[in-house]
């Protein structure tokens, strides 16, 4: 956890994600993801990377849809942070790099208008809309239908800053309220206590983003029908984007500085498997749908050598300050990246 955690807080890395920039393309994402989570001694197959990916997408979907306002994206995120800080809690190094992240969420986010935090939003729905895969967990907790698409809840505390609906007023031309009239609501809706903390410690109130698996439950992950049908319609999926050397060079400069740890003397790591047993997970790699196999696009960059020469200058300046026991050399030439993906 420690290796992953000071891998995705990286200094230089961070401050690449903070500079303003178009969304990333699903396959920019998914390489990101896959050199995070193989940013330890851990390893994973095709499927259960695949099955991971599948969880993380659909579970963030459902905290971005859930959102009651669309400013709770960012205590969505504080929740997740604050997670990540008590798995941390005894690396005083780490937990510094955490927190510094913290700091410039806030000092960039905390002043966006509610307008602003709407465009985010539905940006963020916009690139998920076509993912509908079945998570148990949230079948079981009818938080989501058989065909995958999530239960928006009519019940349950408002939006802060909003009233219970029910009531309607009438004002004249002078603003003055003449009338008042009331109305039947389908929802049992109730005033929220108080408002999430956007400090770097409080309460968040919102439940949004906390440990989803905190009651012992089965986990897995289904294609659902119509997702089948609307995978076969991703183009981007299976049609090279005109862009695609462009973003891996540029994911390429962003995981320059990322260090990869490999384990010591005899040691070959570990490996994770989702799914219940070895013939399960090979099974679920040969039925998933071509169309959501996600692609690695390999560049040769063996004779170029000013970016030979640029990546390594890069590279240089990429060191995470905090040594850490047990770290072979550090950085890799941009073909070793993307071979290792």
């Amino acid at each position: 956890m420690n290796d992953i955690i000071t891998t995705m807080f990286n200094k230089k890395f961070m401050e690449e994600l903070f500079k303003p920039q178009d969304l990333y393309s699903k396959k920019a994402l998914r390489t990101v993801y896959d050199r995070l989570a193989h940013a330890s001694i851990m390893r994973l197959n095709q499927a259960s990377m695949d099955k991971l990916y599948d969880l993380m997408t659909m579970a963030f979907k459902y905290q971005v849809l859930l959102c009651p306002r669309p400013r709770d994206i960012l205590l969505v995120t504080f929740n997740h942070l604050d997670a990540i800080k008590d798995f941390i809690s005894d690396s005083p190094g780490i937990l510094n790099q955490v927190d510094e992240t913290f700091r410039r969420l806030i000092e960039t986010y905390n002043c966006l208008s509610d307008g602003e935090f709407q465009l985010i939003r539905q940006t963020l729905l916009i690139f998920f809309q076509d993912m509908h895969i079945r998570v148990s967990l949230f079948l079981k907790d009818k938080v989501q239908n058989s065909n995958g698409h999530f239960v928006l809840p009519i019940s349950g505390p408002v939006p802060w800053g909003t009233e219970v609906p029910g009531l309607i007023r009438i004002f004249n031309h002078k603003g003055v309220e003449v009338k008042r009239a009331e109305f039947t609501t389908a929802g049992n809706y109730v005033t929220p206590q108080r408002e999430g903390s956007f400090e770097l410690y409080g309460d968040r109130v919102l439940k949004l983003g906390t440990n989803m698996y905190s009651v012992t439950r089965p986990v897995e992950t289904h294609m659902s029908g119509s997702s089948k049908t609307l995978a076969s319609q991703a183009k981007e999926n299976i049609v090279p984007s005109p862009l695609a050397k462009e973003e891996l060079n540029f994911l390429a400069r962003l995981l320059g500085g990322l260090d990869i740890q490999k384990p010591a003397g005899g040691e070959t790591g570990f490996r994770l498997n989702l799914f219940t047993s070895d013939e399960e997970e090979e099974h679920a790699a040969q039925t998933r749908p071509e169309e959501l196999s996600y692609k690695v696009i390999n560049i040769e960059a063996t004779q170029e050598p000013g970016r030979r020469a640029e990546l390594s200058r890069i590279l240089g300046e990429l060191e995470v300050e905090e040594p850490r026991p047990g770290s072979a050399e550090k950085g890799e030439d941009l073909l070793a990246l993307m071979d290792g993906l």
